[in-house]
C-alpha cells in the first residue's frame, strides 16, 4: 500500500492540546463577541456552541448572523504571543521531512495564523502549502464541500490515496466518507465511533502508520480500500 498526499490539521494537531494555545484562542473568540459585538457574556458559550454545531465554526455563524468581517475576526482571535505556548520541535521537523508524500496543512483557521505557528515550531518548510478557510471560500471542515475544494486545490488526488490527520473526530468522519484514511491525533485510545487510527500525539505517527515511510516511488498509489484499520494504543 502507498499514499500520495497527507493533510495535517494545525491547532491541537501539530502541537499538543495541553499547551493552552487553543484555549487562549477560544478565549479571544469570546472577547471578540463581547467587546466587538456587545453580546452578553453569559450567553456567549451557548451561542458559540450553537454556531459550531450548526455551521462548523463560530466565524461562519458570526458572518451569517452578525455580518462579521472575517479578516477583522481572524486577526483579533489569533493576536497572541505564540512563543508563550509553543516552541521549536526538531523531532516533528525530522519526522515530517522523512515523509515522501506531498504534505499540506488543512485548517479552518487562516493561513497567516498557520504560517506563524509553523514558523515557531520550525516546520514552515515541511509543507507544500496551507489550505485555509479563505482558499476553500469559507467552507469549513466537516462540510463535504470543504474536502472537495481541498482536493481540487491540491490537484485532485484520489482520496483513497490520501491521509487526513486531525484532532476532531467529526472532521475525520467526514473525510472517511469520501475515502480518506484518517488519523485522530491527541487521543490516548479510540474515540467513540472512531474507525481510523488514533495516536496520543503527532510524533507517534511512525508507530501507527509505518507504511508511510515505506513507499516505493515506482509503485502507484494503491488506496486503502482493503486496509484493516486498527487503533494505535
Amino acid at each position: 500500500m502507498s499514499f500520495s498526499t497527507l493533510y495535517f490539521d494545525l491547532d491541537d494537531t501539530l502541537y499538543s492540546h495541553e499547551n493552552g494555545l487553543w484555549a487562549a484562542i477560544r478565549n479571544r473568540m469570546g472577547l471578540y463577541m463581547a467587546e466587538k459585538l456587545g453580546l452578553p457574556q453569559d450567553q456567549i458559550p451557548e451561542i458559540r456552541r450553537v454556531y459550531y454545531q450548526t455551521y462548523g465554526t463560530t466565524l461562519r455563524g458570526l458572518q451569517k448572523h452578525h455580518q462579521v468581517d472575517a479578516d477583522d475576526y481572524l486577526q483579533y482571535v489569533h493576536d497572541l504571543p505564540l512563543e508563550s505556548y509553543i516552541q521549536p520541535n526538531p523531532a516533528l521537523r525530522q519526522m515530517l521531512l522523512g515523509l515522501p508524500q506531498r504534505r499540506f496543512i488543512f485548517t479552518n483557521a487562516d493561513d497567516a495564523h498557520a504560517w506563524r505557528v509553523m514558523e515557531v515550531l520550525g516546520v514552515s518548510d515541511c509543507f507544500e502549502d496551507v489550505i485555509d478557510v479563505r482558499k476553500i471560500e469559507f467552507a469549513c471542515k466537516p462540510e463535504s464541500i470543504a474536502y472537495q475544494r481541498l482536493l481540487a486545490l491540491t490537484n485532485n488526488p484520489d482520496p483513497h490515496c490520501c491521509v487526513m490527520l486531525d484532532d476532531s473526530p467529526s472532521n475525520l468522519a467526514a473525510a472517511r466518507q469520501i475515502g480518506f484514511t484518517t488519523v485522530l491525533v491527541g487521543a490516548d485510545g479510540p474515540a467513540d465511533g472512531q474507525d481510523g487510527v488514533s495516536i496520543p500525539d503527532i510524533l507517534r505517527l511512525p508507530h501507527a502508520l509505518p507504511e508511510l515511510w515505506q513507499v516505493d516511488p515506482a509503485q502507484p498509489c494503491q488506496g486503502n480500500s482493503d486496509r484493516d484499520l486498527s487503533h494505535d494504543q
